[in-house]
């Protein structure tokens, strides 16, 4: 009897053993084929029709940035396929509010004139109320314009002095009128000057400069521009006197050219060193308008590589003007954050030296071949329309690029 129990047992014991195994393994196929459903109906295209297939083909050798960025967005961009990618959605979302405080006849809200070399400050004034991205609604903002003209103090002779009070005054009342800039600390605030009395009109408020997002023609990132926060505005002399210039490199037989004044050590030094030289066309002064019509700017037509020293800042118009009349830029400035560097590769299009090569500055030009100096002439052409305002604004024009470096820098912290 106890060997007939023990027997039972051991059955009992063998069918719940088989029991639990089968169930494991009726599990096993079931997570199985769970798998395998979940994988064809996410992996697989619809057979709904022709449309809703979107079979994309990618050679192995190629880069699919510069797949999906095409000739439109060429290796000029340091991430073309991202850039287009974020300017889509910048272009759908990015709202701005324009405080309107200020008496629009004195220091706010218009700007002083849309000509001459601090024509993009007024320009962007005048943009920012022609575009989509304006928005009278404060609660769906993003960023704060804060719509102050230092030019237009300048213009009618207000003191440094004064002008820090009147800058000074204008944020702090709209500091305690409205609840914005207590939510991040300025963070989410933007102001905009290309003339460097801006900048010095500025700096007598700490709290704007180092909390809120500056847009300056004079990006020295030695003397307080942080690249990461601020952003550089090109300076761009509007209207230009003759055309642009481009796919004519057949035209252009002369190395280098600069005319200007001696009004900063790096350009003292380039007039001596270079001025009496056979091959750069090196002019101590500006060229006189007696000489004849646009002379200055027809030589930019000839020229291959236009010296583009700093003056009393580290900026200059006429970097903006050797790329409108297709003359590669020399850039020789220390501390120069170029406009949209974030975004744009100056190497492909322009050279960028330190101030110290300017005594080589012969033969680092000469030692490019002409195949170089052709493909940064070509990849000039297509960065063009990034250093043209226009009014209303255009698509991918200077002050998109603008808005772009600002909706990159829109990311910040409510308390």
């Amino acid at each position: 009897m106890m060997s007939s129990v023990k027997q039972n047992q051991q059955q009992s014991s063998f069918h719940t053993l088989f029991s639990l195994r089968g169930s494991l393994l009726t599990l096993a196929i079931l997570t199985l084929l769970s798998f395998t459903y979940l994988s064809l109906k996410y992996s697989t295209p619809s057979s709904q029709g022709p449309e809703s297939v979107n079979v994309k083909v990618v050679d192995a050798g190629k880069n699919e940035e510069e797949d999906d960025g095409g000739d439109e967005f060429g290796d000029v961009y340091h991430s073309p396929r991202v850039f287009k990618l974020n300017f889509a959605e910048m272009e759908k979302k990015f709202k701005v509010y324009i405080y309107p405080d200020g008496d629009s006849k004195t220091f706010y809200q218009t700007p002083r004139k849309l000509t001459g070399k601090y024509a993009s400050e007024g320009y962007f004034f005048q943009n920012i109320r022609e575009s989509r991205f304006r928005t009278l609604d404060p609660d769906e903002a993003h960023l704060f314009f804060i719509p102050i003209s230092c030019h237009k103090m300048r213009g009618k002779g207000t003191s440094y002095e004064n002008m820090t009070i009147i800058v000074q005054n204008y944020v702090e009342s709209l500091i305690s009128k409205y609840p914005y800039w207590n939510r991040t600390l300025g963070a989410d605030h933007f102001f905009v000057t290309c003339h460097d009395v801006g900048v010095r009109a500025t700096e007598g408020l700490p709290l704007l400069v180092k909390n809120s997002i500056r847009a300056v023609c004079s990006p020295s990132y030695d003397v307080g521009f942080i690249p990461h926060k601020d952003v550089a505005l090109p300076q761009v002399l509007q209207p230009f006197a003759l055309p642009a210039g481009g796919n004519d490199v057949e035209n252009r037989t002369s190395l280098g050219f600069w005319a200007g004044h001696r009004n900063s050590k790096i350009r003292v030094i380039l007039a001596r060193v270079w001025e009496n030289d056979t091959e750069l066309d090196i002019s101590n002064n500006r060229i006189s308008r007696a000489t004849g019509h646009l002379v200055y700017q027809k030589r930019f037509y000839s020229t291959k590589f236009c010296i583009c020293p700093g003056g009393s800042q580290v900026n200059s118009a006429r970097i903006a003007d050797s790329i409108h009349y297709g003359c590669i830029p020399v850039i020789l400035s220390n501390y120069y954050d170029l406009p949209f560097n974030d975004i744009l590769d100056w190497r492909k299009f322009a050279v960028v030296l330190k101030e110290s090569d300017v005594y080589q500055l012969k033969q680092i030009l000469k030692n490019k071949s002409q195949d170089e100096f052709v493909a940064l002439h070509n990849n000039l052409v297509k960065i063009q329309k990034h250093f043209q305002w226009n009014s209303p604004p255009v698509r991918y024009d200077a002050f998109h690029m603008v808005m772009y470096d600002l909706w990159l820098r829109h990311h910040t912290i409510q308390y």
